[in-house]
């Protein structure tokens, strides 16, 4: 195994530019691996020094304290794309939204509503990364992981990386593996997308739920919509400087929503419907966009250096001087307002890195 003195190595290191929301403090230590190997002996050397480490992929969904990180900071910049067939297999490192394009322009169905989602293929499988209509559960066959529990590289099929709605086996468990490879199983539909599943995209290409388009066409409207809203990463403009969606939609029981119905026809009306989508036997998704925009928190909420996207109620956003305490304070006050509202307590998505709400 190669050792750790050929990675890159950083000491008292800022770890805001290497998020997207360009916050937080440095780490003591920084380390960038490029191969399996270095990230193994790099998780490996922290875990028998005790040492506190934290995994940087993409940084697209991390809010790091304004302290910093108190031990070793790793980042997995591997690379590697593999076709073979409708196999795919992409290192952790690879920037997620090239993998996709890779997979439309070799013409395979099966991510490509998953296009402009920012970060690393590595992260997909751990929060089971959806969007319009598809997640990575659907196509994921295999997660080649680092197990720090039994010091060994193992191979986890589907069923084992226990996927659901933005959770995983990985999420649950967060501390033990280390993804260094996924591997995916596309279609071949001669050129033409996995049936379009979602409402606003099939609307935004002009056909039926349920019908095929050309792959590019899925992908480019799917990267319209999301710059639309403020999802698609451009320096340039600060509604991009958030994590995306930064809750979670809410998942009810029956009861529990027929008691947030009453809630909404209470505070808006009779004639106002929440939105409901069936998740699973005696569950119902609602969504958190319209919990937050119907609390009175609309779109560029916020007078500070943290706000809400001026385009998408669902993103926080830095506008360019705020700290972690500045979003962290307005992502409170959100919470706080829709539970008052509706009785509905919202859940962060972003993993938070030595703060919480």
């Amino acid at each position: 195994m190669r050792t750790l003195e050929r990675v890159q190595e950083r000491h008292d290191a800022p770890l805001a530019p290497l998020t997207t929301f360009r916050l937080g403090g440095p780490a003591d230590r920084l380390i960038t691996a490029t191969t399996d190997d270095e990230v193994v002996a790099a998780v490996r050397e922290a875990d028998d020094a005790g040492t506190p480490l934290l995994l940087i992929g993409g940084g697209s969904n991390l809010v790091i304290g304004d302290k910093g990180f108190a031990g070793t900071a790793l980042v997995i910049a591997t690379r590697g794309v593999t076709l073979d067939g409708t196999k795919l297999e992409l290192a952790a490192g690879e920037v997620w939204t090239d993998a996709v394009a890779h997979t439309v322009d070799a013409g395979l169905a099966g991510i490509e509503c998953l296009a402009g989602i920012p970060g690393s293929a590595g992260a997909t499988p751990i929060q089971n990364v959806g969007a319009y209509g598809q997640e990575v559960a659907s196509t994921i066959t295999e997660v080649v992981a680092y197990d720090r529990r039994t010091r060994e590289t193992v191979t986890l099929t589907n069923a084992d990386c226990a996927f659901s709605y933005r959770h995983s086996r990985f999420k649950n468990d967060p501390d033990r593996y280390v993804v260094l490879r996924v591997r995916f199983e596309l279609e071949d539909a001669d050129g033409l997308s996995g049936p379009i599943r979602y409402a606003e995209t099939a609307r935004a290409l002009g056909v039926e739920p349920g019908d095929r388009v050309p792959l590019a066409a899925a992908r480019e409207t799917v990267l319209k919509l999301r710059a639309g809203k403020g999802m698609v990463l451009d320096p340039e403009d600060h509604d991009t400087w958030s994590a995306g969606s930064f809750f979670t939609n809410p998942i009810l029981t029956n009861d529990e929503f027929a008691a947030f119905h009453a809630r909404v026809r209470a505070r808006l009306g009779d004639d106002v419907t929440p939105p409901a989508y069936p998740a699973g036997d005696g569950h119902t998704k609602t969504s958190a966009a319209w919990l937050i925009d119907k609390a009175g928190f609309t779109k560029g909420y916020g007078t500070g250096p943290a706000r809400i996207s001026t385009k998408h109620t669902l993103a926080l956003t830095n506008r360019g001087a705020a700290t972690t305490e500045d979003l962290l304070a307005l992502a409170r006050e959100v919470v706080t307002g829709v539970h008052r509202a509706f009785g509905i307590t919202l859940v962060n998505e972003p993993v938070t890195i030595g703060v919480s709400l």
